[in-house]
C-alpha cells in the first residue's frame, strides 16, 4: 500500500505547538465543497434519526452504527455518534484519504501515515451526554504513540455547545486509570484530574480542526445552547504503529495508508497500561455513564 507524499501545511510554530500543548488548531482544514457535503450529511442522518426509536444499523462487528441519546424521539432527535461513517458516506471517504488535515496528520506523525478509525460525534440543541476527561489511548493500546485525532468542526463551535476541553501538556505525562473499583469507565479520576492543568477550550468556526494527541486528556460539556456541535474525528497512526488488541472501532479501513507508504516494520515504545474494555454498545458514552457524576 501507498498513498501521496504530504504537502506541509502547518507551520513550525503550530508543530511546535503541537508537541508542547498536545493539540493545536488548523483553519479551513477541508475544502468548501467537502465541508458542505459533511454538513448536509449529517442533515440527513438527523432527520432519519426520527424514524428510529434507539440505535439502528450495523458496523462490521455487529454492533449498531447510529447511537442516540437516551431521551431521542422524533420530536426531539438526538443522534449522537455514528461509527465508521467513511464507510456509508463518499465525503467522509474522501476527507479521510485526501485533505489537508491529512497532510497536517501526516506532519506530526507521519511521513508514513495510516488510518486508525473514523467517527462522528453529533451534540444536538440541549443534548445532555457530556464527555468525561479520558485520554484516547487508554482506550487503543498501539506498539508506540505516534497517534493523533483529528476533530473537524462542522458546525461553528463556541463555548456554549460543549466544545472539546483540552489538558494542555497532559500528554507528556502518564497514561491514566480508566478503571474504578473494577468497573472500565474509561474516565481519569477527579483526583488525577486535579493535578494537572486547567483545561483550554477548543473552538472556532466550521471547518476548522483540532489535531489531538492521542495520549492528551480530554472531555466535554453538553450542549447548552441551541445551535449543533458536530464533530467528524479522523484518527490516524504512524504505519509502523500496530494495534495490541481487537479494535473498539472495527472498519475496512483499518491500516489504509494514506501518506507515504508500507514499511512492513513494527516500531515498540515501552510503557504499561490496563487493558481498555470492549464496547457491548453502540459507543463508548454507555460506559462513561456507568458511574454517576462522570469524571
Amino acid at each position: 500500500m501507498a498513498g501521496s507524499a504530504a504537502v506541509e501545511v502547518l507551520s513550525d510554530e503550530q508543530v511546535e505547538t503541537f508537541w508542547r500543548e498536545g493539540f493545536v488548531l488548523l483553519s479551513e482544514a477541508v475544502v468548501p465543497d467537502d465541508l458542505a457535503a459533511l454538513q448536509q450529511t449529517v442533515v440527513d442522518w438527523v432527520e432519519e434519526s426520527r424514524r428510529h426509536a434507539g440505535p439502528w444499523g450495523t458496523t462490521m462487528d455487529g454492533r449498531p452504527r447510529f447511537d442516540v441519546e437516551p431521551d431521542h424521539s422524533a420530536e426531539q432527535p438526538a443522534l449522537r455518534r455514528v461509527a465508521s461513517p467513511q464507510e456509508v458516506c463518499a465525503a467522509h471517504l474522501r476527507v479521510m484519504r485526501d485533505s489537508p488535515l491529512v497532510d497536517a496528520a501526516a506532519q506530526l506523525v507521519g511521513p508514513n501515515l495510516a488510518v486508525n478509525n473514523v467517527k462522528l460525534n453529533t451534540k444536538q440543541p440541549g443534548a445532555g451526554t457530556k464527555v468525561g476527561f479520558h485520554q484516547d489511548f487508554a482506550y487503543e493500546a498501539h506498539s508506540n504513540d505516534d497517534m493523533l485525532a483529528v476533530l473537524l468542526f462542522l458546525d461553528d463551535v463556541t463555548p456554549e455547545n460543549g466544545p472539546p476541553e483540552m489538558v494542555p501538556g497532559s500528554h507528556i505525562g502518564p497514561i491514566h486509570d480508566h478503571w474504578h473499583d473494577g468497573v472500565f469507565t474509561g474516565t481519569i479520576s477527579d483526583e488525577a484530574l486535579g493535578g494537572l492543568a486547567p483545561p483550554v477550550l477548543c473552538h472556532g468556526p466550521a471547518g476548522t480542526a483540532c489535531l489531538m494527541h492521542t495520549r492528551l486528556v480530554h472531555g466535554s460539556a453538553p450542549n447548552l445552547s441551541n445551535q449543533p456541535r458536530t464533530l467528524s474525528i479522523f484518527s490516524y497512526r504512524s504505519e509502523d504503529s500496530h494495534l495490541l488488541h481487537p479494535s473498539h472501532l472495527p472498519s475496512v479501513h483499518d491500516g489504509e495508508v494514506v501518506r507515504g507508504r508500507s514499511t512492513g516494520r513494527i516500531r515498540s515504545v515501552a510503557y504499561e497500561m490496563a487493558v481498555a474494555e470492549m464496547p457491548s454498545g453502540a459507543s463508548f458514552f454507555e460506559q462513561q455513564a456507568q458511574e454517576e457524576g462522570e469524571h
